[in-house]
């Protein structure tokens, strides 16, 4: 059986991910993940061709993460308003496990070179793009969501209010505080049926 490879994609990317937390994209250039990873220059080459399509495997690989933990919880509760809590508490959770690719995240794909994608990496975001807008289409319909501020009112509680609760402390070095799954979750319970 052959050895798996010493420098694999995954170990670049973790690399890639480090660097961005650290130092935001600019930091992400291919010989800064060289020296990172201990890999040899040619090898981050042969992995990937052009800076752009690092920095777009590493934005699609993180929000990829992201996605596979946080669209499965929009659906385990028959109460639409306790899925949209549990939802909220779940982007707190997620980053208190994975600081530095939560840092990743906040920075939007257009940190990491989006205009210079090729076809095949934008393909890969917009099919993203789609599994998360259906899944909050789903979540809408079933709260009965109608009016322009139902859906602001929603996208606050799944996205604004959780960010609103991370963002400072990533931004900052600081540990989440104890009670931020329930103060993101809460709001967003909150938010959705004062709305009602």
């Amino acid at each position: 059986m052959p050895r798996p490879p010493l420098h694999d994609e995954a170990s670049l990317l973790d690399a890639a991910v480090r660097l961005a937390a650290a130092g935001g994209p600019p930091a992400v250039t291919m010989s800064a993940v060289a020296r990172e990873s201990g890999a040899p220059n040619g090898s981050v080459y042969h992995r990937f061709p052009q800076r752009f399509a690092l920095l777009a495997e590493l934005w699609l690989r993180t929000v990829g993460e992201f996605h596979a933990a946080y669209l499965p919880v929009l659906e385990e509760h028959t109460d639409p308003h306790l899925a949209a809590g549990a939802a909220a508490r779940q982007v707190v959770t997620w980053s208190r496990a994975h600081r530095e690719r939560a840092l990743v995240l906040l920075h939007g794909p257009e940190a990491f070179g989006k205009a210079e994608w090729s076809e095949e990496h934008l393909r890969r975001e917009r099919q993203d793009g789609r599994r998360v807008r259906q899944a909050a289409a789903a979540l809408a319909e079933r709260l009965g969501t109608s009016t322009p501020l139902d859906h602001d009112r929603l996208t606050l509680a799944l996205v604004g209010l959780p960010l609103a609760v991370v963002r400072p402390h990533l931004h900052a070095g600081s540990e989440l505080p104890a009670h931020a799954e329930e103060l993101a979750e809460r709001g967003a319970i909150d938010l959705l049926r004062g709305g009602a």
